[in-house]
């Protein structure tokens, strides 16, 4: 548990947060459609990439849906994100509903190895 004092050290210095976002029907065809419509290249990782966005992975999991996860510098980085660009990006690209689950994680620990 922790103290008060590391609890305002947190405050104090906001750590990032990470998403965690599950598409059922969702394949690597729309996916790939969703990144051209926002000039953003999977293969060599350059394009126009949305501010505060710190880490972006994404993959299919062991039930063939699609996995994205994020770290992002706060959640209101992401929704700006979502409401200014990914939205029509995610129509234009074929996914016509919400995600099948969404998870906020509140980070206590970020690192790149190495870096």
């Amino acid at each position: 548990m922790m103290d008060a004092a590391s609890i305002a050290v947190r405050k104090e210095h906001r750590m990032p947060a990470q998403v965690i976002l599950e598409f059922e029907g969702v394949t690597l065809k729309e996916y790939d459609a969703i990144n051209k419509e926002l000039g953003i290249d999977m293969e060599t990782g350059k394009g126009d990439w949305p501010e505060g966005l710190q880490v972006h992975a994404a993959g299919l999991n062991e039930d063939g849906h699609l996995v994205v996860t994020e770290v992002w510098d706060s959640p209101e980085h992401q929704a700006r994100f979502l409401e200014t660009r990914l939205g029509e990006a995610l129509a234009k690209g074929g996914v016509t509903g919400p995600p099948s689950s969404v998870t906020w994680v509140e980070l206590v620990a970020h690192h790149r190895p190495g870096g």
